[in-house]
């Protein structure tokens, strides 16, 4: 037996990164709504829009990081080398 470990499919890839998009859009979409519901009930005399306003925030908190983490060309600073240059540069 090898102990080398097998690649993983493509399909299990982005079916990683899909639930961890998912529980971070549970935990910032709920941490987003605590904090709507603590200002509305201390600061705002219980309106409804400091929790509308937290969860909204959370979930585009959310939103960004599923996106960074599908799409890396979307990060600040990161270079996308086309594979036929990269060819040609022999670091292939």
């Amino acid at each position: 037996m090898s102990s080398t470990p097998k690649p993983t499919s493509s399909e299990n890839i982005i079916a990683q990164k899909f639930d961890r998009c998912l529980a971070d859009l549970i935990v910032k979409s709920g941490v987003g709504f605590s904090a709507g519901v603590i200002a509305s009930v201390i600061l705002f005399r219980r309106r409804a829009w400091p929790v509308a306003l937290g969860t909204g925030f959370g979930a585009g908190m959310a939103y960004a990081d599923c996106d960074r983490s599908f799409n890396p060309a979307r990060i600040p600073g990161t270079r996308i080398i086309p594979y036929s240059e990269a060819k040609k540069d022999g670091s292939s």
